[in-house]
């Protein structure tokens, strides 16, 4: 499965079964709810409890954005920002950030602005994991940018917390939920065929979409921050889709077959999208 947005606050969910199978328009993606633990918090300040004897740290300048910087949307990726230094990790991430505001996303701390993140994206709210934290700056995981993070200074944002990951293994076709660090269920899943194969690294769940085929088992997609790696290698307009974790209608499962997308029982999708909030984690491993 493969969900491109199309309009604002529409999208169009095209879905390519080794062929090509048009699922036609859906309801945009929309963000799940959070678990009942998972309230929001204002960005933190300086810890009150200064080292006794270490120095403490210097917060780096933030720098005016320079101007023409892209806004990175649904469709639209940005250059320039640095690789996730830990890709392939299965560290749960437990924290995640929500701009609450119009923000420029830095390469580094005290770096060069490269882009900016809203507060929704294709009109869902934007929930992105938290990955480390620097001279009072923080890292994130960026949407339709596989495998790189930007750095935001304090400011316009909140933090959720994480309690969940989907650990996806592609030499093993599982899929892995684990909660509180500890592994809920693994279940057998496809994933990407040769030529399209299921983005490597850390992403994260941005949404839900709802998909009106019958191959789809009438469950909604959880749709992806990342996008085909290959993007010549998939149907025409949709250089721009992002990838999604679905449900398949027939018991086929641990195979190298899909566009990019993880094949799951519908069973197995039901849980997920009831225990899965936006932001969630999700790594995928060779």
């Amino acid at each position: 499965m493969l969900v491109r947005r199309v309009a604002a606050l529409t999208a169009l969910a095209v879905c390519l079964t080794g062929g090509a199978t048009a699922c036609g328009k859906t309801s945009k993606p929309r963000a799940t709810a959070q678990p009942t633990t998972a309230a929001t918090t204002a960005a933190p300040s300086p810890s009150a409890e200064a080292p006794s004897s270490a120095a403490p740290e210097t917060t780096a300048p933030a720098a005016a954005a320079p101007a023409g910087i892209p806004t990175i949307t649904y469709t639209r990726a940005a250059s320039g920002f640095p690789a996730d230094p830990e890709q392939s990790s299965t560290v749960p991430l437990t924290e995640a950030l929500h701009p609450t505001a119009k923000l420029a996303a830095y390469d580094a701390p005290g770096g060069t602005a490269r882009a900016y993140l809203t507060p929704e994206i294709s009109g869902v709210q934007l929930v992105m994991p938290i990955v480390a934290r620097r001279a009072g700056w923080v890292a994130v995981l960026l949407p339709t940018v596989n495998r790189s993070v930007g750095w935001l200074p304090a400011g316009a944002w909140t933090t959720v917390p994480l309690r969940d990951q989907l650990v996806v293994r592609r030499g093993a076709f599982t899929l892995t939920w684990v909660r509180d660090g500890v592994t809920q269920q693994t279940w057998t899943v496809t994933v990407g065929a040769a030529a399209t194969q299921t983005p490597l690294g850390r992403t994260f769940v941005l949404g839900r979409s709802s998909l009106p085929s019958k191959v789809y088992a009438g469950l909604d997609v959880l749709a992806l921050g990342a996008v085909p790696d290959d993007k010549s290698a998939v149907a025409e307009g949709l250089a721009d889709a992002h990838t999604g974790i679905h449900a398949w209608y027939r018991n086929e499962f641990g195979f190298r077959r899909s566009n990019g997308c993880v094949r799951m029982p519908p069973a197995a999708q039901k849980i997920l999208l009831d225990a899965i909030p936006s932001g969630t984690s999700v790594v995928v491993l060779p």
